[in-house]
């Protein structure tokens, strides 16, 4: 797996383009990446569900929480499905709109310096070990495009956000990869 030096998108992965991004503030670059888990509708699998959120696409009609969420205007940078299946709404370049109010190590707006990762579940849900799997591939091609991140700049959305978020919850293995603990 490999990001493209020109593109900032994940070789080999499908691309969907979310509307619900923007420029980074200049001279931001990724420093951070951040954990989240969705499921669209809650606790619902392998549907349309996230995809339509991301790029406002949601019928208010299909579902009664697409009725609470449609106006929601909101992305991340990758969606891992349940069965590894990598989809990007966002280029790593661009800032994603993942994290609303949040800090890290004190800095406020993660936004401007994040990138985004959701993994299709439920903070109170185990993930897949397909999941596990194509999130090592992913962080190992960011840590070699982006020298601005490393194994020690990840964390949670609950990290970002304490008492507001919880995800990616307490099923998450924090020890799936080496190296890697819990900020």
């Amino acid at each position: 797996m490999k990001v493209n030096e020109h593109s900032h998108l994940l070789e080999g992965v499908r691309y969907v383009a979310s509307p619900n991004a923007d420029e980074r503030p200049a001279a931001a670059a990724p420093e951070l990446v951040v954990i989240h888990c969705i499921s669209v509708p809650p606790g619902e699998y392998g549907g349309a569900g996230v995809e339509q959120l991301f790029t406002n696409a949601l019928d208010p009609a299909a579902h009664r929480f697409y009725r609470e969420v449609c106006a929601l205007r909101v992305s991340a940078h990758l969606f891992i499905r349940r069965d590894g299946e990598v989809v990007q709404f966002v280029p790593f370049d661009r800032r994603a709109w993942h994290c609303g109010v949040s800090s890290y190590r004190g800095r406020e707006r993660c936004n401007d310096f994040s990138i985004g990762i959701e993994l299709e579940g439920r903070d109170d849900d185990a993930f897949e070990a397909a999941q596990y799997a194509r999130l090592r591939a992913v962080l190992g091609a960011l840590f070699d495009a982006y020298p601005t991140l490393g194994i020690e700049r990840v964390a949670g959305h609950s990290d970002i956000a304490p008492g507001r978020k919880t995800d990616p919850g307490r099923f998450f293995d924090w020890h799936f990869m080496p190296g890697l603990a819990r900020p």
